[in-house]
């Protein structure tokens, strides 16, 4: 039977192939759609790559950053002309006087030139980007026709929805409904995905400070009091590099760039070092209170700047401190570094070693609190000294490690959410400096701070 039947397969075959072409069955297929125009998908693409990399926040900090040198040249001008009025003695005083507040006129007009300059670029930037803004909706709008499966209608259906769900939420925290019990999962803590990469930098700054104090830690704080969402803190390690006793507050990043302080800058005690000053570098503000490593101590210190009062956390008996377990690279370790304070979504974190747990690193929960508790811990099998620097984004734990003088390598990750860890992520930080040594995440912007040889820097995160 199966012969038969390949015998007469082949013969079908043979007698197709003696055929006459036009004696052949030919199907033609129309496609009623309109073509995908795909070169107007990458002009679009390739345009909106061009106005992200043309409008910066940086542009806008340059312009902010001049009005606020203005701002600061100008009554220094002023006092000056009066000190000069009243001690003015018609000799050699009156003309050093009249030589430095001419050189003060010279800084301030190159300071009103570059100002012009960079209004008009930046009304011209305006212009252009409005336009090609303009023209970027008309195109996509144009190809939004050609979502016959309506893909992008029902993203937008879907976001309205969103945005409806949280109104609703937002009612029952207000009273208006049943109460809303919070869960810190990170997958609700972290809406915005899981993270992925990283790009940058993004902010390169010295500040206002002329001294190389290498040490310190700068950010934003992820609970704000009213009022104060926009500030900028900074804390400086002023006694070889060791130790400090004082937090200084910026209301924006220009003001932070520029050297304007606000008037609420507190004093920890006013000796330093001396009991409950801040030791090393890892310090965080949440909160509206300063997380620290209390001085020569295994304490958590816990400063409340509107009160001023400090409380300690005891930390388990083993705990190393006074640089006995600090974060190392390959040709040193970093003092001090023992305890790093980090920030994320859900609140305060502690990184630490412990000698009876080999010196591996170790995660507690932080709960606010007029006094600090700890409230869960975890432990990790990767070794603290292997590690140069730790964060927490998301409920998750990474630690970086050195590459060469121009990378850093986020190689480690810790969940807390099923204890899963990993050590081959491969993210890697450009570096601005050879050693990093403050690391910090501000979820209120997705920022990565970074304090580094007496400059700040920050980084963008990227989820997914």
């Amino acid at each position: 039977m199966k012969r038969h039947t390949l015998i007469l397969l082949c013969s079908l075959f043979n007698f197709a192939l003696q055929l006459n072409p036009k004696d052949r069955c030919v199907c033609q297929l129309t496609n009623k759609e309109k073509t995908f125009p795909h070169e107007t998908l990458n002009s679009v693409n390739n345009d909106a790559t061009k106005c992200s990399h043309t409008v910066t926040a940086q542009k806008a900090l340059e312009l902010e950053s001049l009005l606020l040198g203005l701002k600061l040249r100008l009554p220094q001008l002023l006092k000056d002309l009066s000190t000069l009025e009243k001690e003015d003695d018609g000799e050699l005083y009156g003309a050093v006087s009249l030589q430095v507040i001419e050189n003060e006129l010279i800084e301030i007009r190159n300071m009103l030139d570059r100002l012009n300059a960079t209004t008009q670029e930046y009304e011209q930037l305006t212009t252009d980007s409005g336009k090609q803004l303009m023209h970027l909706r008309m195109q996509l709008r144009e190809l939004e026709k050609y979502d016959t499966l309506q893909v992008e209608k029902k993203r937008k259906d879907n976001q309205r929805l969103k945005r409806a769900l949280d109104e609703c939420k937002n009612e029952n925290e207000h009273g208006q409904g049943p109460p809303h019990q919070p869960d810190t999962q990170p997958s609700d803590i972290c809406p915005q995905g899981k993270f992925v990469n990283i790009t940058g930098p993004r902010y390169y700054s010295k500040g206002e400070t002329t001294i190389n104090h290498k040490y310190g830690g700068w950010g934003r704080d992820p609970k704000p009091e009213k009022g104060k969402n926009n500030w900028y803190w900074r804390v400086i390690l002023n006694v070889n590099n060791i130790y400090a006793n004082y937090i200084t507050l910026y209301s924006s990043l220009s003001s932070l760039t520029v050297g304007m302080k606000t008037p609420d800058n507190f004093i920890i005690h006013p000796a330093n070092p001396t009991t409950n000053t801040v030791q090393g570098p890892n310090v965080v503000l949440y909160g509206d209170a300063l997380y620290y490593n209390c001085y020569n101590s295994d304490r958590l210190c816990r400063f409340n700047l509107a009160s001023k009062t400090i409380s300690t956390l005891q930390l388990p008996k083993g705990t190393r401190f006074n640089s006995k377990g600090n974060f190392c690279q390959i040709n040193e370790c970093y003092p001090y570094t023992d305890m790093d304070l980090a920030t994320d979504e859900s609140g305060v974190w502690l990184i630490y070693c412990m000698e009876q747990h080999f010196g591996n690193l170790m995660l507690s929960k932080v709960e606010e609190g007029d006094t600090p508790t700890i409230n869960q811990t975890w432990h990790t099998s990767v070794y603290k000294q292997a590690v140069t620097n730790t964060f927490m984004a998301c409920g998750t734990l990474y630690a970086t490690r050195y590459v060469n003088k121009d990378r850093e390598e986020i190689f480690y990750s810790f969940d807390t959410a099923t204890g899963v860890e990993k050590f081959n992520l491969g993210i890697f930080i450009n570096k601005m400096c050879p050693s990093i040594y403050f690391l910090n995440y501000s979820p209120v912007d997705r920022m990565l701070h970074v304090y580094c040889d007496a400059y700040m820097v920050s980084y963008q995160l990227l989820f997914e």
